[in-house]
């Protein structure tokens, strides 16, 4: 029998996913939307946290994951837990580039973006697996074309200086 805590029958599970989302949900805008600048744009203390070169990347990176560990413990498909992975992934590595990165990191909004796609999992779960398997795809033949232009590009290359120096 399930157990229906709020008389509008949502089950006591259902009550803790729908606590546990709104506590990454406020966790993600602390994280990347906290600050309000002149002009409107939103910054948060990943952002801040970030500025202090290597170890704020890192410590932005340890608390970004929280969210995709909570995310597995929900029962996120691979896919989608992929998906929030690369958000991670682009963010901390981006985000060691000098300013640029700094930048980046406030605009990218990675926690935000898992959040969300949390969201689409818990609200449509078949769509968000989907989705996600699709774009995991569409990032594998884009690196599949970089690596083959990069090899292609180095032969073509070397071909041009073994017939310059006659090698």
């Amino acid at each position: 029998m399930i157990d229906d805590i709020s008389g509008d029958g949502r089950s006591a599970a259902g009550a803790q996913i729908d606590g546990k989302r709104r506590q990454l949900e406020n966790l993600a805008w602390l994280l990347d939307s906290f600050i309000r600048l002149p002009g409107g744009f939103r910054i948060g203390f990943d952002a801040l946290i970030g500025l202090v070169p290597f170890f704020g990347d890192a410590v932005g990176v340890l608390l970004s994951t929280y969210i995709v560990a909570q995310a597995a413990r929900l029962g996120a498909p691979r896919s989608v837990l992929v998906r929030m992975v690369w958000n991670v992934a682009v963010e901390g590595i981006i985000g060691l580039l000098p300013i640029v990165g700094d930048v980046f990191d406030a605009a990218w909004r990675a926690n935000q973006r898992n959040v969300d796609l949390l969201g689409k999992f818990l609200d449509e779960p078949k769509k968000a697996a989907s989705d996600s398997r699709r774009f995991i795809g569409v990032v594998f033949l884009a690196l599949m074309f970089l690596t083959a232009s990069v090899a292609l590009l180095s032969v073509a290359v070397l071909g041009f200086l073994v017939k310059l120096f006659g090698l």
